[in-house]
């Protein structure tokens, strides 16, 4: 795990070490990032991964849709999550959003993302898009 004391004695949790995504700009840390865009009302979930590889990796948010939200009412999501990104300096590098149906989870419960395939499906996502 990641973390950090402030200049007030407060622990700040970051994430998995193994999660962290490794940009050319510098880290960025789940328990960061996905408490942001889990704001919004049309989101059940998010995950940050990085695609490409460490020291360069390219942040990507995937997320998933609340399942009541209508089909007018994702139309929106994309760009209300990007103005969320731009207005928080931790998040402004986020440009890509990807909207999976039902991310992979560890077995035994179902709040343990797989990160690990939800990168490959990210990673083959935008390459399947470019």
């Amino acid at each position: 795990d990641v973390g950090y004391f402030d200049g007030q004695g407060r622990l700040w949790f970051c994430g998995r070490k193994t999660q962290r995504v490794e940009t050319a700009a510098g880290p960025l840390y789940t328990e960061q990032v996905e408490p942001v865009f889990n704001t919004h009302p049309a989101i059940r979930r998010t995950a940050l991964v990085g695609v490409g590889k460490p020291g360069h990796q390219h942040p990507v948010l995937c997320y998933e849709l609340l399942p009541e939200i209508s089909a007018a009412d994702r139309n929106g999501v994309v760009d209300a999550l990007k103005a969320i990104a731009v207005a928080h300096a931790h998040t402004d590098r986020i440009e890509t959003f990807l909207c999976h149906s039902g991310f992979p989870v560890d077995i035994r419960h179902n709040a343990k993302i797989g990160r690990e395939k939800l990168t490959v499906w990210a990673t083959s996502t935008l390459k399947r898009t470019a």
